[in-house]
């Protein structure tokens, strides 16, 4: 039986984790005579690759409770998007640590899901969601191969041309 508020709002234990979890990854510290807080995220992110895994397992959490409880694709792109984003700017030594400290991938994705399922709603079933997206990524990959395919093309004439 789940827990209620004082408001007698009932509270998901999924998301009381992922709350846990995301505050411990990019909010559980602060830096003494400011308001800037940070969390394990930005401190294991200093060494190479361990953030960004961090980063991957909160993700899968979050793919998790979606699955369960059910997602729209328009809410999983704006999370995906995320992700891709503090990974993508992650790898990126030093400007990608300062940038974990300040973007907070992991508390915005979990701030989403949160208002996402505020209203009680029954949402769409994630695994059609999942499947469209798919569909997506692999269109965009496909556009990905024909964007190489014709750069090494006019690389190759290019450097032709110079013989």
């Amino acid at each position: 039986m789940s827990e209620t508020t004082s408001a007698s709002a009932p509270v998901d234990p999924d998301l009381t984790r992922l709350d846990a979890v995301a505050k411990l990854l990019d909010n559980q510290f602060v830096i003494p005579g400011t308001n800037l807080r940070f969390g394990l995220d930005g401190i294991i992110g200093l060494i190479p690759y361990a953030g960004d895994m961090a980063g991957f397992l909160v993700s899968g959490l979050l793919f998790r409770t979606m699955m369960k409880r059910g997602a729209g694709p328009l809410l999983m792109l704006q999370m995906m998007g995320n992700i891709v984003l503090d990974a993508a700017i992650g790898i990126v030594p030093f400007i990608g640590d300062l940038f974990d400290f300040g973007f907070k991938a992991n508390r915005r994705n979990v701030n989403l899901l949160r208002e996402y399922y505020a209203d009680g709603k029954v949402r769409p079933n994630a695994k059609t969601s999942l499947f469209l997206l798919g569909l997506l990524f692999f269109a965009l990959f496909i556009v990905m191969l024909w964007g190489i395919w014709k750069l090494g093309a006019m690389l190759t004439a290019w450097v032709w041309s110079l013989f």
